[in-house]
């Protein structure tokens, strides 16, 4: 189950990290992102942080447990408050969306710390 997290986690932040990497100026000025080169920054960062989930899922451990907890964990703190205030400025469908990818990264942290076995149960 712990490796399904990791994996899940990747799956979701590899395509989301390239398409905002390699995303044209054109859908962009539609989106309303200025400056571009801060997509493409937080492209950067989300692909990394896919590529780490893959490379972690093959040996997890407790500190590449917490990373993904942690990491997911942050993204909802910053997903949530922005999909509960922005009720007015944004299009529902982005809401819901936003408010769904919440959901999803709060179970997988969850679902991690779970399944991480106790150091108790090795005694």
């Amino acid at each position: 189950m712990l490796r399904v997290a990791f994996w899940l986690t990747a799956l979701l932040f590899i395509p989301l990290g390239l398409y905002l990497y390699f995303l044209s100026p054109g859908v962009a000025a539609l989106l309303g992102v200025s400056p571009l080169w801060l997509a493409r920054g937080s492209g950067a960062l989300l692909l990394a942080w896919g590529a780490f989930q893959v490379a972690a899922s093959f040996r997890p451990d407790a500190v590449k447990v917490a990373g993904l907890a942690g990491g997911n964990l942050l993204c909802v703190a910053a997903l949530l408050p922005a999909a509960l205030r922005g009720a007015d400025a944004l299009p529902p469908a982005l809401r819901s969306l936003l408010l769904g990818l919440s959901v999803f990264l709060l179970v997988l942290a969850v679902l991690a710390i779970l399944s991480f076995p106790s150091r108790r149960g090795r005694l």
